[in-house]
């Protein structure tokens, strides 16, 4: 099984590239990939990757300094200096959580898009709107594969 795990909020400009990606794949993916948006509480996120072959998460993230647009890939977990979710608590913790619980999937993808604004609004400002059509590129490929 595979799973695709959008996280964020739409309504809180950039935070929406998780859900933004979800929406694009949504006639692209293969029967028996699963297609999730979630807020990226850690017990949904264990929840929606249980059982899971390969789950692939995108997320918004902001950097010190920020790229706005620019898509990080990662199998490990983000190092908190250097991007912090755009969530009080995490992938991060989930990915602990699992761990803790043997509960992590085969194997986890992590898509992370620098944000520019995560203020109250609808809409993903324009560098970040640039990058979703890579970033949906680069999940397909990732299942792929």
């Amino acid at each position: 099984m595979i799973a695709l795990i959008g996280v964020g909020n739409e309504f809180r400009c950039d935070d929406g590239i998780g859900p933004a990606v979800i929406a694009s794949l949504r006639d692209q993916v293969p029967a028996g990939v699963t297609l999730t948006i979630t807020d990226g509480e850690p017990t949904q996120l264990l929840d929606t990757w249980a059982g899971a072959d390969l789950a692939v998460i995108i997320d918004a993230v902001m950097c010190e300094p920020s790229v706005p647009g620019r898509i990080h890939r990662t199998e490990a977990v983000p190092q908190p200096a250097a991007m912090a979710s755009t969530h009080g608590l995490g992938i991060p913790d989930a990915v602990r959580l699992a761990r803790a619980l043997d509960q992590t999937p085969q194997r986890l993808v992590i898509y992370a898009v620098e944000a520019a604004d995560l203020g109250f609004g609808h809409g993903l400002t324009p560098a970040v709107a640039a990058a979703l059509p890579n970033v949906t590129r680069a999940v397909l490929a990732e299942i792929r594969s």
